[in-house]
């Protein structure tokens, strides 16, 4: 009989372990970033930034974006699944200052105005201002049910419309807001009879919300 040595697992590390070596590679990797983004080529650095995250939880989700008060903003999202709440608490908690380059994410922030935003998908170029909401509003429990239509909807492939059914919801409200008060979510590919504008949804929900 041939005995055969297991390889050693690593031993699991803690969430904040794991954001403190995200920071350490986030810094070393940030002179490279810096150029890939002034010379407007943000994919030239995607795979190391995908290693990065993919080392914190592989289940996160991450953006580049442009920032609201900053320059630029790093977005790491675990789309509010409660299992991945401790690793984007960790890595935010590590997370340095916001400065006048760069501000950091643990949720989808909203936009100034979601109107002012287009959406480029394959041959698509979707703009948020042609989106319309049917709304249905449980005032008891605080919460919103909502239809999502756009005049392009029918022509994406599944993937594509269930993206932008979400997308402009997150984008007007925020996915931590959007995640506590948006009950319900659909895609209406024929426009409903009755609807309001995403900056009437946010008014809407602010409302809600208190």
């Amino acid at each position: 009989m041939s005995w055969l040595r297991r390889k050693p697992q690593p031993e699991p590390q803690e969430p904040a372990a794991l954001a403190e070596q995200f920071w350490a590679g986030w810094f070393q990797l940030l002179p490279e970033i810096a150029v890939a983004l002034g010379e407007g080529e943000p994919q030239r650095v995607e795979n190391q930034l995908c290693d990065l995250v993919a080392d914190l939880h592989p289940d996160l989700h991450f953006a580049l974006e442009r920032g609201g008060r900053s320059i630029y903003a790093l977005v790491v999202s675990g789309q509010e699944d409660p299992r991945l709440r401790p690793f984007t608490d960790a890595w935010k908690a590590a997370a340095p200052p916001d400065d006048a380059m760069w501000e950091f994410h643990d949720s989808v922030p909203p936009v100034p105005d979601p109107t002012e935003v287009t959406v480029n998908l394959g041959p698509h170029r979707i703009r948020l201002a042609d989106v319309r909401v049917h709304v249905q509003v449980d005032e008891d429990a605080g919460v919103v049910d909502v239809a999502v239509h756009h005049p392009l909807l029918r022509e994406l492939d599944p993937a594509a419309r269930s993206a932008m059914t979400f997308l402009p919801l997150d984008a007007t409200l925020g996915e931590r807001l959007a995640g506590r008060r948006l009950r319900r979510v659909e895609a209406a590919e024929e426009a409903p009879a009755e609807t309001i504008s995403l900056l009437e949804l946010r008014e809407l929900v602010h409302r809600l919300a208190g």
